[in-house]
């Protein structure tokens, strides 16, 4: 293999871009098309995300890479040409998710992520068909009994697997141990957020280690250190900011070859803003950037309605979110920039 993991990575970490997330499975993005009222037909969806892969200005100077899904890999624009030499062509790395979801553990009610047995044979496949990284979501949920140190550890060592096959089968792996932001505990403060962020990202750590995986052809993608969405208590964006980059000094390895923040259900502009607040600290050994979906997306999706004559449309709205996180992976955007470029 030509490709060294380190370049990759480095294409998709370009100063001022970042990935979008276009690897809905066909449940969520159903659920999206029913806000408005499309049914989730396999026309439907790769017209979508056509529309999306031809937003010139975005992919070209925004976007680095996109996640793609299992069926989105293999289709082709309406147009005959792979979405995936879309994506070539702006420049854009293509990438997989890989992973079955999130299942419930064995007497437990906590989960952990599937999809290990055949992985090594459908990397091969994915590569073939163009992809040169792969995602796998762990997910870690925040209660008075959890997580627990099974479920923590079940979810590490099955991120470190998974990312060992990935180089092995010259793929980057995006690890993304997300502690989420939902659910209805009221406890879910930011300091509770910091330390299972904390226990999460250690053993991490150390499972890439023991499995002997590169981490400078590895990138990160972490949740952000917030309250939970029924938190009373919610915090400042400059002190997410600030505990966010604290939990990542204290835990990352400097080898790592970049992060990319996921959006966890924070609205559009907040994810935008506690990005630009981290970056603006400086000083620190990886690029933060994004990796979002929903807060890239859910602008485009409303304005697109699902009508050929609203593409347009839709494609200003997700190149301007695209150039906001562009903004905010330089550290330099400001409530203003947001208001005057709408």
């Amino acid at each position: 293999m030509s490709e060294r993991l380190e370049d990759i990575a480095a294409a998709m970490m370009r100063d001022g871009q970042g990935i979008l997330a276009a690897d809905e499975s066909s449940g969520t993005i159903k659920k999206r098309f029913d806000t408005i009222g499309l049914t989730s037909t396999e026309d439907a969806r790769r017209d979508y995300r056509e529309l999306l892969f031809r937003s010139t200005e975005a992919m070209e100077n925004y976007i680095s890479g996109v996640i793609l899904y299992d069926e989105t890999i293999r289709q082709k624009a309406a147009d005959g040409t792979p979405l995936v030499d879309l994506l070539k062509a702006a420049g854009s790395v293509p990438g997989i998710k890989v992973d079955m979801g999130a299942k419930p553990m064995a007497l437990s009610s906590e989960k952990v992520t599937e999809g290990l047995d055949g992985l090594r044979e459908r990397l091969n496949e994915y590569y073939e068909l163009g992809a040169r990284f792969a995602k796998w979501r762990a997910v870690i949920e925040i209660s008075d009994t959890t997580p627990t140190w099974n479920a923590i550890h079940a979810n590490a060592h099955a991120l470190a697997r998974y990312a060992a096959l990935c180089q092995e089968a010259g793929i980057v792996p995006i690890v993304e141990p997300e502690v989420i932001m939902d659910g209805p505990e009221a406890n879910h403060t930011i300091d509770r957020c910091y330390d299972v962020t904390q226990w999460a990202l250690n053993t991490l750590f150390d499972e890439l280690y023991t499995a002997n995986v590169s981490l400078e052809g590895t990138i990160l993608k972490p949740n952000m250190v917030i309250a939970g969405q029924q938190c009373p208590t919610q915090a400042s964006a400059e002190e997410v900011a600030e505990k966010t980059v604290k939990v990542l000094k204290a835990c990352v390895p400097s080898a790592v070859a970049g992060i990319a923040f996921l959006s966890g259900g924070q609205s559009d502009e907040d994810a935008t803003k506690h990005l630009s607040l981290m970056n603006a600290m400086g000083g620190l050994p990886w690029k933060l950037t994004f990796s979002y979906g929903r807060a890239l997306q859910a602008a485009a999706i409303k304005a697109w309605g699902g009508k050929p004559e609203n593409v347009a449309a839709a494609q200003r709205a997700f190149t301007h979110r695209a150039k906001m996180n562009s903004l905010a992976a330089r550290g330099t955007w400001s409530a203003d920039q947001e208001k005057s470029a709408a």
